[in-house]
């Protein structure tokens, strides 16, 4: 099992035929993704030849969907076009968009994310690594080669501390790991992915990734007490963060106490999360947790 992506997705890749599109399209199919097509107006009735795999080229999502039967879309086009091809996946009746790009101005970010909750469309991102389920699917730019599958399910809002975890953590292996993304606006909050994870049947134990700024860790962790019954091992980035200094993602903003680490590790723990305090102790408190629960089924 796995939450929002799986071996069955077909997956589209709007600005397939870029160099970043090119890029990761070829390491999306390595890892076994079912890439059924990209999308350029300009270029449609071509294909892009992967190894052994010929890709069409479509001028519309809606062409794409009709020709395939894609439910996912991966987007990979400059900033200044992001909001009309997410809304065109929107309008097309895609189910999950993965929007990569970064630089999207929030005014934008917003328009799309309304537009597709209102259409059933969710949207991963933007500004995101994308996800990954190990073994069955990949879409986007996390790399598929330093974890397994397994029974841990990983949300962030960092890139780059989701290849961590997902490495520190590879002989374990991983449901799914989902990249949501720093902006101050995204399509799916950690507080998705934990509803999600907290049903998926072989989720054993959920790691959730924040950093400093605003207050998404916060309603999670009033989330985690009221709805969450698998254990959840926590890690916010930015205790070293000095004061006054605008720092790594666009949402990363502190005011006063407010949107500040402490803050964020304190409402966690508070909601019976163990936070760790560096990337590595993290690690190390998922192997203690499930070494515990392992004794105590077997006892």
């Amino acid at each position: 099992m796995a939450i929002y992506l799986t071996k069955e997705s077909k997956v589209l890749v709007q600005g397939m035929t870029g160099g970043e599109g090119m890029k990761h399209t070829r390491r999306m199919l390595a890892a076994g993704t079912d890439v059924v097509g990209g999308v350029n107006p300009r270029k449609a009735g071509r294909s892009v030849d992967f190894a052994d795999r010929a890709v069409p080229v479509f001028g519309t999502v809606r062409e794409g969907i009709e020709a395939t039967g894609a439910d996912v879309t991966v987007v990979f086009v400059p900033p200044a076009f992001a909001r009309t091809a997410v809304l065109e996946a929107a309008d097309a009746g895609i189910g999950l968009a993965v929007v990569i790009t970064e630089g999207i101005p929030v005014h934008d970010s917003v328009a799309f994310t309304t537009h597709a909750r209102a259409k059933g469309t969710r949207i991963i991102g933007p500004n995101c690594p994308g996800l990954i389920t190990p073994g069955q699917s990949n879409a986007g730019i996390i790399p598929a080669d330093i974890t397994k599958p397994g029974r841990i399910g990983l949300v962030s809002k960092s890139g780059t501390l989701t290849y961590q975890l997902m490495y520190e953590l590879r002989d374990i292996g991983f449901s799914t790991c989902v990249g949501i993304g720093g902006d101050p606006v995204v399509g799916t909050s950690h507080i998705d992915c934990l509803a999600a994870f907290q049903v998926d049947p072989d989720t054993e134990l959920i790691v959730l990734i924040g950093e400093i700024g605003g207050d998404a860790e916060e309603r999670a962790a009033a989330y985690i007490r009221a709805h969450v019954t698998k254990p959840v091992v926590g890690y916010v980035a930015g205790f070293t963060a000095p004061e006054g200094r605008t720092m790594g993602h666009a949402g990363a903003i502190v005011s006063g106490s407010s949107g500040t680490a402490r803050a964020k590790r304190e409402a966690l723990e508070a909601a019976g999360v163990r936070v760790g305090g560096t990337p590595t102790e993290t690690a190390r408190l998922v192997l203690e947790t499930l070494d515990v629960r392992g004794d105590a089924a077997r006892g």
